[in-house]
């Protein structure tokens, strides 16, 4: 690596950990000062109770904040490298030696990369295994976690309801399963049978719930009679940590790609939005890059007095592409063309809009 590489990288990487420290923060806090009352409800357990309650809630949700916020944490990390470089008139010295500004902007495009690898990795192996924690509110403490479940599918159609789903003993209490099979040659379920139980935990050996006082109630369409027996444990590959992500289809982009397709699998209602989502997990990367690749060819201006201006230029291109993106996302699954919801052109829709603004730009710059 050159001297000159080195010291662009050390540049960005210097504004990339200002940036990753200032805007997460400013996320932090800003939720913090909204949901503080809710925080104070558990007061009565004392005040480190209650800061390490806050503690642990942010620390899990920085995960989320730095998916939502790694593609503009990159652009704010180019602007501070080339806005210093610029400032202090490196930039004609480069090119005075020969040097093009493209081969002055590839580590910064090395390190994007490098960095929108780390967005793939949070989202497909930090995050999914996390995510039963992820979504639950400011004023519950972990050993209090508890959510009700109602006709939740695993892969093989079966219905899982309860009044209460313990979290933290990965229980649930009074269950109720909708057994089902699905017709030969056609999407229609049948009822097979229902199974209730006083309590169900989960016994990762044998991939079952395993059911306390559980009865089995059969349904016979043939012979329209019912039959009784009891049932110890039923096989389901739904696991303890699917249930708090599970019971709302707007946590579903907590899941991972492999548990989207089983989830795709199992034919939810909500099919349009988790198409949707399976795309987006395509063009988010693209788009991250996409922005940079924006503000790049506008920032190596060589004439200080016009970075003011490039940076304002800059910043409104990747506001745009980011603000189109997050309305992608809103209506992905729920607007309907045509008597169809497309949602892969709503994951798509960003890139083809920016990405030829970004050929463009970086075929105009002057080297």
């Amino acid at each position: 690596m050159k001297t000159l590489d080195k010291y662009v990288v050390k540049n960005f990487l210097t504004g990339y950990a200002i940036a990753f420290l200032v805007l997460m923060g400013l996320r932090i806090m800003i939720d913090l000062f909204v949901n503080i009352d809710e925080f104070t409800e558990n007061i009565d357990m004392g005040t480190m109770a209650v800061l390490k309650n806050v503690v642990v809630y942010y620390s899990r949700q920085s995960v989320l904040y730095y998916r939502n916020f790694s593609g503009m944490i990159t652009v704010v990390a180019a602007v501070f490298s080339l806005g210093k470089m610029t400032r202090d008139n490196e930039l004609v010295a480069v090119m005075a030696s020969g040097m093009s500004l493209k081969r002055l902007i590839a580590p910064i495009v090395f390190l994007s990369v490098f960095f929108t690898g780390l967005h793939v990795i949070d989202q497909e192996i930090i995050i999914p295994p996390m995510a039963d924690k992820l979504v639950r509110s400011h004023d519950v403490i972990d050993q209090e976690l508890s959510y009700d479940m109602w006709f939740i599918s695993d892969g093989q159609g079966n219905l899982f309801c309860s009044p209460k789903f313990n979290v933290s003993e990965s229980i649930m209490i009074d269950p109720t399963i909708i057994t089902r099979k699905l017709r030969p040659d056609s999407i229609v379920w049948d009822v097979a049978g229902i199974i209730k139980a006083d309590s169900a935990h989960y016994d990762f050996d044998t991939t079952s719930w395993i059911l306390e006082n559980g009865i089995f109630q059969s349904v016979s369409r043939e012979v329209n009679g019912q039959s009784y027996r009891a049932v110890d444990a039923w096989v389901s590959d739904l696991t303890p940590k699917d249930i708090p992500v599970r019971r709302k289809s707007a946590h579903m982009d907590l899941l991972s790609s492999y548990d989207l397709v089983k989830l795709a699998r199992q034919s939810p209602k909500d099919l349009a939005r988790l198409y949707a989502q399976k795309n987006f997990r395509v063009t988010d990367p693209v788009i991250n890059l996409v922005m940079l690749m924006i503000s790049l060819p506008l920032l190596v201006c060589r004439d200080p007095k016009g970075m003011k201006s490039a940076i304002i230029i800059s910043f409104a291109l990747t506001s745009l592409c980011y603000i189109l993106t997050f309305v992608c996302k809103i209506f992905a699954g729920e607007t309907v063309f045509i008597e169809r919801s497309l949602p892969e052109l709503w994951a798509w829709l960003p890139v083809f809009v920016f990405l030829p603004i970004a050929f463009i730009e970086f075929d105009a710059m002057k080297t």
